[in-house]
């Protein structure tokens, strides 16, 4: 009664007060519906299994912990020198005059606030299904927190291969905003689209994003997380693949004092491939989360996770990744890689790796590991005349390579590696 009464406490003090969004039919059912998950099954305390490691909350308090903003005039801007179509989001509110047209060959973007007024959209049909597909086994309340209250983000159907990438830009301009934001990309069959994220969003940021490859579609995704070292975000990716389709997501985290990451992934036609891969840097007071479930309910599928995680000064990476291949999903390939390399004494990798399967013909495996920078490596460059914080910089980002070659563009590959290069010099001076 007791444990009853405390998640009951947690949750509607984060519901008190709060009202649906106003919209067409079809939206209004499902945010209610969202809505009454999150008061079936409680929002997330660090007595459940999958929050052990990191408290929940400051991502689920009423109150929102304030962020001082981050000055980054001095930095080029993220994805610069990329031909891209531009949507800027300033804390959590779409901002057209900073934005570029809606418009783009093979594509239809429209704003959620705008298509959820209409009795008829394509949205109705996608809009909070994968999230309530990824509450089973393990419930995932901030996200039906997300599709019961957000009131603006991007829907995209693409129904070709698009001209070039959608960039999301994430603005922060008030230290005690709260922000959320609901995407849907629906990719037809065939179809390819890659999209871009930066920016540090808010003071507290939770972001639902839920993507259906069609048969054949390729979807690349690439997010950078930084900045505003303040900041809190609680991210939620939500994916279904069809045959034959491809979908390959990679983050880079630097700076934050609570990340949480989670994507649910879902291989439904034969012949999928899912690739998710993240490079954390963290420097004291630090808390990033990778959660990952991939389900292989198809023939010859193939899944990687590659996660990476750089820690000092008693910074705290977490990883907790899974594998579930369902009966019948014969000639599985599942990998998956969570490394930590730990530059002091006091910081801290927490990793729960797992395998589920129940079908024989499949070759899957997993391993996580920790350690310091290799003494021999280190002293092979010092002998040749590098200092040591340059030569431990160099091996770091050898380190980290496994996870940014996961990055298919060469040259946003490159430009990953940039940025990682200048937080560790950042750092050494």
């Amino acid at each position: 009664m007791a444990v009853a009464q405390a998640k009951e406490t947690v949750t509607e003090a984060r519901l008190a007060g709060v009202h649906l969004p106003e919209g067409a039919g079809w939206i209004t059912a499902a945010r209610e519906g969202a809505l009454a998950r999150v008061r079936a099954l409680g929002l997330p305390e660090r007595r459940h299994e999958y929050w052990k490691f990191t408290r929940p909350d400051s991502l689920t308090a009423p109150a929102v912990p304030q962020a001082a903003l981050y000055d980054d005039s001095d930095e080029p801007e993220m994805f610069g020198d990329v031909d891209r179509l531009r949507l800027v989001f300033v804390d959590g509110v779409f901002d057209p005059q900073a934005s570029d047209e809606l418009a783009l060959e093979a594509v239809r973007v429209e704003r959620l606030s705008e298509a959820g007024q209409r009795d008829i959209h394509w949205a109705r049909d996608l809009y909070g299904v994968l999230e309530e597909r990824g509450q089973t086994p393990v419930p995932r309340t901030l996200a039906a927190l997300n599709t019961a209250l957000a009131s603006d983000g991007m829907l995209i159907h693409v129904t070709g291969r698009a001209a070039k990438p959608i960039n999301l830009i994430y603005v922060h301009k008030s230290d005690s905003s709260d922000a959320m934001l609901h995407h849907l990309v629906k990719l037809d069959p065939g179809a390819e689209l890659t999209v871009l994220e930066d920016g540090p969003a808010a003071a507290r940021f939770n972001k639902v994003m839920e993507v259906e490859v069609g048969d054949g579609a390729t979807f690349h995704h690439l997010r950078t997380q930084g900045r505003d070292h303040e900041r809190r975000a609680a991210t939620h990716v939500f994916a279904r693949l069809g045959a034959q389709s491809v979908f390959k997501s990679f983050t880079m985290t630097a700076n934050g004092v609570m990340t949480r990451n989670e994507c649910v992934i879902e291989l439904t036609g034969d012949d999928a491939i899912a690739h998710v891969a993240g490079a954390a840097m963290g420097d004291g007071d630090f808390h990033q989360d990778d959660t990952v479930f991939v389900t292989h309910d198809a023939e010859r599928c193939e899944s990687r996770q590659v996660f990476k995680k750089v820690l000092r000064n008693g910074a705290v990476g977490v990883f907790q990744g899974k594998i579930l291949v369902k009966p019948g999903a014969q000639k599985t390939d599942g990998y998956q890689i969570s490394q930590s390399l730990l530059l002091d004494e006091d910081s801290e990798f927490l990793a729960k790796p797992e395998l589920e399967i129940y079908a024989d013909d499949v070759a899957c495996s997993h391993g996580s590991t920790s350690g310091a920078i290799d003494e021999d490596a280190l002293y092979y460059l010092r002998a040749r005349g590098i200092p040591k914080p340059i030569a431990t910089d160099l091996l770091t980002l050898s380190f980290l390579a496994e996870a940014v070659e996961e990055i298919e563009d060469e040259g946003l590959r490159d430009e990953i590696n940039t940025r990682l290069a200048s937080w560790l010099e950042r750092r050494r001076s």
